[in-house]
């Protein structure tokens, strides 16, 4: 079996820690959105595809039997595209996607589904922690407008923060007392998230102590696939398909 491993997560890592252990002939491709990214112990290539096209052919090249789909939960482009070349090829296709965030006593969450939800939930003049990620800062343009926004990104940038506030450097894991004290640094009253699920949740956590309230952006629709939740699981889903 050749596996093709779209990674970026640490289930990801998780499941190529186990392809390796297995022997197993796999490569891990990465989006290239991080500078120095840690390395994985399989064969890696970073960087985009160049549209379907050419991802298409690169994957009708590459001769895989199956293409496990780790990549982030909001991440509906390159699994959309991903999921469309496979189907094409009559190549077997997992989604291997972290469980959602539950919330607990004391969260103030407020599940919405767009940006612009946020915009009617979020009043004017607020201090917002912007979690969302910095490749998609854009697409708060409009609610930047009569509030000061606090983005958190993983490598440093000449590129000056577009709205009124600022970027937040940082590099993953966050633990709670860190999360705390940036919220309370930045006088932040609004933290605004993804639904992403895993182990960083630790922003979350932090308002829940600071009593503050947090919009958390809803999951977008889940691929009309195979599913599993761990690295483990996924490793097994591949064994069936070798068997």
């Amino acid at each position: 079996m050749k596996t093709l491993l779209l990674a970026g997560t640490q289930e990801a890592r998780a499941l190529a820690d186990l392809l390796a252990a297995d022997g197993m002939d796999a490569l891990a491709s990465l989006a290239g959105v991080t500078d120095a990214p840690r390395s994985y112990p399989i064969q890696t290539r970073r960087g985009g595809f160049g549209g379907e096209d050419a991802q298409e052919l690169f994957m009708r090249d590459g001769r895989y039997d199956a293409v496990i789909d780790a990549t982030h939960p909001f991440a509906t482009q390159i699994s959309n595209r991903s999921l469309t070349i496979a189907q094409r090829l009559n190549v077997p296709y997992l989604r291997l996607l972290r469980p959602a965030w539950q919330s607990q006593d004391g969260d103030r969450w407020h599940n919405v589904a767009t940006e612009k939800a946020v915009a009617n939930l979020v009043p004017k003049g607020a201090r917002v922690f912007l979690a969302t990620g910095a490749q998609s800062i854009d697409r708060w343009a409009d609610f930047a407008k009569g509030r000061t926004l606090f983005c958190r990104r993983v490598d440093r940038t000449d590129e000056p923060f577009p709205y009124e506030g600022s970027w937040i450097i940082g590099q993953p894991p966050f633990v709670l007392a860190y999360e705390m004290r940036l919220l309370k640094t930045y006088a932040v009253e609004w933290v605004v998230a993804k639904n992403s699920g895993g182990p960083t949740r630790a922003k979350l956590d932090a308002a829940r102590a600071l009593g503050l309230p947090v919009a958390l952006l809803d999951r977008p629709a889940r691929l009309d696939c195979e599913h599993v939740e761990t690295a483990q699981e996924a490793l097994s889903w591949l064994t069936t398909q070798n068997a």
